[in-house]
C-alpha cells in the first residue's frame, strides 16, 4: 500500500445515492478445504469463515465474505496505515495457515478498490448495467455476490437495503466509477 493511489477522488453525490472508496483497507484471499483450515482460519482470525454460499461473516474487526467452497475474502473494517503495507493478521495467517500446509494466503489490497454505496437508488443503478436480477438480494443482509456489472467482474456485499460494499480489481474501477457516475446522474 506504499504509493497508495486512490482510484475514486472524492465522494459523489447525488440524489438518494452517494459512492466513495474506502481506503485504505486491508483485504487477503486465504484458500483451503480441509478441517484444520477451519478451525485454525477461525481461531486466528476470532471468528468463523461463512460456510453457507453467498453470505459473510464479522466482527469488530474483520469481515470475511464468502467467494466459493474453498475461498473466502477476508478485509479490515477499518483504514490501515499508508505508510506500511504489512499486516499483524496475515502474518499470524501465514504462521497458523500456510506455514502448516493447511491453505492458501494471498494479499489482495492493492489488486481491489472497495466502493461504498449509500442511499436508496443503489438497485436503480445496478439494474441499468447487470444482468442480475437484484430484487431478492437486496433484501437479504448478509448478501454477497459475484457478478457482472457495466461488463466488469465485482463483488457485491449487501451491508443493509441501502448500502452496499462493491469489489473492484483496480485496473477496471476507473471505467465502472465513470460508468456509475454517467448512470447516477440520469436516475
Amino acid at each position: 500500500m506504499l504509493n497508495y493511489n486512490q482510484v475514486l477522488p472524492e465522494t459523489t453525490v447525488y440524489p438518494d445515492l452517494q459512492m466513495k472508496e474506502v481506503k485504505p483497507i486491508m483485504k487477503l484471499i486465504i484458500r483451503g478445504k480441509k478441517r484444520e483450515f477451519l478451525s485454525a482460519s477461525g481461531k486466528t482470525l476470532n471468528m468463523l469463515l461463512p460456510t453457507k454460499a453467498n453470505t459473510f461473516t464479522q466482527n469488530d474487526k474483520l469481515t470475511a465474505l464468502w467467494l466459493s467452497t474453498d475461498e473466502w475474502m477476508i478485509f479490515s473494517n477499518e483504514s490501515q496505515n499508508e505508510e506500511t503495507n504489512t499486516y499483524e493478521i496475515e502474518k499470524l495467517l501465514n504462521k497458523n495457515i500456510s506455514k502448516q500446509n493447511l491453505g492458501a494466503i494471498t494479499d489482495v489490497t492493492d489488486q481491489f478498490s472497495m466502493i461504498n454505496l449509500k442511499g436508496d437508488k443503489i438497485y436503480d443503478l445496478f439494474q441499468t448495467g447487470s444482468p442480475y436480477n437484484f430484487d431478492i438480494f437486496q433484501t437479504k443482509k448478509g448478501a454477497v455476490i459475484q457478478t457482472i456489472l457495466a461488463k466488469v467482474d465485482v463483488i457485491v456485499q449487501n451491508q443493509n437495503k441501502s448500502e452496499i460494499n462493491l469489489f473492484v480489481r483496480r485496473s477496471f474501477a476507473q471505467h465502472l466509477f465513470s460508468w456509475m457516475n454517467d448512470s447516477a446522474s440520469r436516475l
